[in-house]
């Protein structure tokens, strides 16, 4: 019997646990994922499971799992302009109606995926520190542990990746959106006036505010977009502060004063993102999620294209042996590069679209009632089913 390919996948995230699970189910795979903290974990903020990333976890017998300690939000979910005159329903779910969207507490989802993934899987405490590819296997040395090899070595490392040095000899700096946002998570029964079940956007100029259900609807997660010339590390954690947040939006449609007299606390984080990589792909290492196409958070695709890239990555990896590697990899690549470029460069376009303060806002308001069609394009897609056409070739 041939010998399992050794699969390290470097970050703990939600993409790393993704692709580790997926990973794990391909016969002849022998999947470790090493992570840089001491422990696996999110702070407080939410984040959106969309129809394509459920779609995913639905092929890894996850759905009632993930939808077990999430927040569903669909019919009702509505665009505003920043005085709360609506302009038109979100587009929650995909075109069949089997796939609908999902408010997640980070820390909730991290946890079901590491539970999934199994603690045999996961090396906390490894921050990477270099890569060599000899060829035949990849070298791994960390900063505080043994070195290890692996016949693949997948970055999964996020927007400040080490792995991507060893892809790419040059690497640009991350791009400045020139926005930050405030996150932060109040309990529903604070505000017991909120409409459940839904997601609410307000548009004004230069900012937007954004909010949905997480953990069952017990918690509201809210994101707070704006300008700023402060070139902040992109972090989930930085302390924010709460007065400077109401005063940004000091005189939107009071649903917004409402829910902000309820914020507690949040956080800052810096926006950016990056140019489409030269390549994502080297010998036995490849990247995924915002190690391979970091992107701004306005259509809610980050996680959910890393998720697609992982089970990519598992269909193109089955009954490849050690001298299929890299052809394998590179199949990866050519697939996800045309559709995660695309998908950065619409979030980009949407971010302006929410920010940008039109002088015609019935022609702004008409594009986001036109947002369908990306929508579909987003939630329709099928990446193990794009694969496996691949792999069929």
């Amino acid at each position: 019997m041939a010998q399992a390919l050794r699969v390290a996948i470097v970050g703990g995230g939600i993409g790393g646990l993704s692709a580790a699970i997926a990973l794990s189910r391909v016969d002849g795979l022998d999947v470790v994922v090493y992570e840089q903290a001491s422990a696996l974990g999110e702070v407080g903020a939410g984040i959106g499971v969309a129809p394509n990333g459920l779609r995913m976890y639905e092929r890894l017998g996850l759905r009632p799992a993930i939808e077990a300690v999430a927040a569903r939000y669909g019919d009702g979910s509505v665009y505003f302009r920043a005085d709360g005159a609506g302009i038109g329903e979100m587009t929650t779910s995909d075109s069949s109606g089997r796939y609908h969207t999902l408010g997640l507490h980070r820390a909730d989802l991290v946890d079901v995926l590491a539970g999934a993934a199994g603690a045999d899987r996961v090396r906390t405490g490894h921050k990477l520190v270099g890569l060599q590819d000899l060829g035949d296997e990849v070298v791994l040395r960390f900063a505080n542990a043994p070195e290890e090899r692996a016949d693949i070595v997948i970055g999964a490392d996020g927007i400040h990746s080490v792995v991507r040095e060893a892809v790419n000899d040059h690497i640009e700096a991350p791009v400045p959106s020139g926005s930050i946002a405030y996150r932060g998570i109040v309990a529903a029964d604070r505000i017991p006036e909120w409409p459940q079940g839904i997601a609410q956007l307000w548009m004004g100029d230069g900012k937007h505010f954004l909010t949905y259900p997480v953990r069952s609807g017990r918690l509201i997660n809210y994101v707070g977009f704006v300008p700023s010339d402060e070139r902040l590390k992109e972090s989930w954690s930085a302390p924010g502060d709460v007065d400077a947040l109401r005063a940004d939006f000091a005189g939107w449609d009071p649903r917004v004063q409402y829910l902000l007299e309820a914020v507690e606390n949040c956080f800052w984080w810096g926006l950016y993102d990056r140019e489409p990589l030269p390549a994502w792909s080297k010998g036995r290492i490849t990247l995924l999620g915002d190690a391979a196409h970091a992107m701004l958070p306005h259509l809610g695709q980050g996680a959910n294209q890393a998720i697609e890239d992982g089970m990519a990555l598992a269909v193109l990896l089955r009954g490849v042996d050690r001298d299929g590697v890299e052809q394998a990899l590179h199949a990866y690549e050519h697939l996800r590069r045309e559709r995660t470029s695309a998908v950065q460069r619409n979030a980009r376009a949407n971010g302006r679209r929410y920010d940008s303060g039109y002088e015609d806002l019935e022609q702004r308001d008409d594009e986001i009632r036109d947002s369908r069609t990306l929508r579909m394009w987003l939630y329709d897609y099928d990446a193990a089913e794009a694969a496996e056409a691949v792999a069929a070739r």
